[in-house]
């Protein structure tokens, strides 16, 4: 994953992001015990040297539960059976 660039002041280093995937739970048919077509995103924001402490904390209050206790925010997303559609 290349830098993410957010506008001319923030950008989001390659290291800041993963990008993982893993099997969906639920109703898939013949593609549900093959293929990983859930998508995990985790975004190390307290870590990140572009964000200001002020908007650490107002992502931080925003996330809610996708904030994880080491700092960093998690998406997970399973809601299609294909996984370029959930990224």
């Amino acid at each position: 994953m290349d830098d993410l660039r957010i506008n001319d002041d923030i950008t989001i280093a390659a290291w800041e992001l993963t990008e993982s995937f893993a099997r969906a739970s639920g109703p898939g048919g013949q593609n549900v015990n093959k293929v990983s077509t859930a998508v995990e995103l985790r975004f190390e924001a307290d870590r990140s040297p572009a964000l200001t402490l002020a908007v650490k904390t107002r992502l931080r209050r925003i996330a809610g539960q996708k904030w994880t206790k080491d700092g960093a925010v998690v998406l997970f997303v399973q809601d299609t059976r294909s996984q370029a559609r959930n990224r």
